[in-house]
């Protein structure tokens, strides 16, 4: 009796082994199902996050840089091989130049240098294509009177020529906080736009030949570049991009003693279309 009840006990042990083996199989066959769902998720690549020529971050295809632009003044997008940016040509900050009746009108004292004009009711509307991926040129080119790139805020940018002539001490004291004033057709900055960058890194806007401007101070280094060529360009990476690319800086250096032109050389780039 006693070897048929050890017998019992024996059948017993095998089929509780058996039945934990099996369950432990179904668990380790779900695990790996598991696994290779997230492996293969991991893989894939999100289209609205690839890497350009350049090697920077990029979101829709765009370079990163442009995730700076107020996204209520501008409009940007691809448009096959070109970044169309199409812009109110409003600045998204105070300024004299709203007039005095507008929720963004600052009192400066600008006095009598100040041009008679106002934002508020004039179309400053703009767009300019530029290649998506900008390359230097065999030679450089002259920027023209006008628009000459497009800045984070939405407004244009312009060289240090006023009125077919180098930009005065008396125009320059016209100009508001942030380096901007009309005269005679859009709002527009000729010095550092100190409403969004000052003796810093943080980018300016983008010229017509496609290259993005940023502030006086490099952000690989923290401090003012050295190696910058004529018209303040150079090629290093910046806060928007991992691998090396061809840029501009507002050059460190004093224009009548006590300002900081936006840009003053020639394009480096071929220089895309502004209407």
């Amino acid at each position: 009796m006693k070897k048929e009840k050890k017998k019992k006990s024996t059948k017993h042990l095998f089929l509780i082994c058996f039945l934990l083996i099996v369950v432990s199989a179904c668990s380790n066959d779900d695990s790996s199902s598991s696994d290779t769902v997230d492996d293969s998720s991991s893989d894939t690549v999100d289209d609205d996050s690839v890497d350009n020529d350049n090697g920077s971050v990029t979101t829709d295809g765009l370079h990163a840089a442009f995730a700076e632009f107020d996204t209520d003044e501008t409009d940007i997008y691809l448009d096959g091989d070109n970044v169309v940016i199409e812009t109110t040509g409003y600045p998204n900050h105070t300024s004299y130049y709203w007039g005095e009746d507008h929720e963004l009108y600052l009192d400066e004292d600008i006095g009598a240098n100040a041009t008679p004009s106002t934002i508020p009711g004039r179309d400053a509307s703009a767009t300019l294509t530029v290649s998506a991926n900008p390359e230097l040129a065999t030679s450089s080119t002259s920027t023209q009177l006008g628009t000459i790139g497009i800045s984070v805020s939405g407004a244009a940018i312009f060289n240090d020529q006023e009125g077919n002539g180098a930009l005065t001490d008396g125009v320059a004291k016209g100009l508001d906080y942030s380096g901007g004033h009309i005269g005679p057709s859009v709002y527009h900055y000729h010095l550092e736009p100190k409403a969004f960058t000052d003796d810093d890194e943080n980018l300016v806007g983008i010229l017509a030949d496609g290259f993005f401007i940023y502030g006086r101070k490099c952000n690989s280094t923290g401090t003012y570049p050295t190696d910058l060529d004529d018209s303040g360009g150079h090629t290093h990476t910046t806060q928007h991009s991992d691998t090396e690319e061809y840029h501009y800086h507002i050059i460190n250096e004093l224009y009548l003693d006590q300002y900081y032109i936006i840009f003053a050389g020639d394009y480096k780039g071929n220089p895309g279309n502004i209407n």
